[in-house]
């Protein structure tokens, strides 16, 4: 007895849930094929009448042809349009290449600038330094000879050569 309690009890939820469906389906269609009309409301419409809505007549007069003309002249807009769109991108990424290109240059130049104006404050302080410093003595003093002289050397004397004049006579 229990069970057949139980068996009507899911036969009778399917039932309901099978007639549900079918009534939302039902009235789905009958709503869509029973809506003629279309109402302006503003700046938008919709297929129910709204507070000062006028109504609007939404069917298409043309002929096929010219319905065919209108799609295919929206399709060639609609390539054109694409290429001009990939030419606009090609040109943008070059001219921001570019531009990251000059500014990586004038970045370099900038480093170069700086790091020559640092070599030529150190040079320039350097000679103020070494103009400052009092003068190294010397404690040897080189005439220009080749030899190996100290100071306290006196300067060795030449030997005179014999002109060969006085050799062959």
């Amino acid at each position: 007895m229990k069970t057949r309690k139980r068996r009507e009890k899911r036969v009778g939820k399917f039932g309901l849930a099978v007639f549900l469906i079918a009534a939302c389906a039902y009235s789905s269609g009958v709503a869509a094929q029973g809506s003629t009309k279309t109402w302006r409301c503003g700046s938008t419409y919709s297929d129910r009448p709204c507070e000062g809505g006028k109504t609007v007549k939404v069917d298409d007069p043309r002929s096929d042809a010219d319905r065919r003309a209108a799609e295919a002249g929206a399709k060639s807009n609609g390539v054109q349009a694409d290429k001009l769109e990939r030419s606009r991108l090609s040109l943008e990424r070059a001219a921001y290449d570019r531009d990251r290109q000059a500014a990586r240059e004038a970045r370099s130049a900038a480093m170069a600038e700086r790091r020559m104006a640092l070599s030529e404050q150190q040079a320039r302080e350097r000679a103020t330094k070494a103009a400052g410093d009092p003068r190294k003595s010397t404690m040897s003093f080189n005439s220009g000879g080749s030899g190996g002289k100290s100071a306290g050397d006196a300067p060795a004397k030449k030997k005179k050569r014999k002109s060969r004049d006085s050799d062959a006579g």
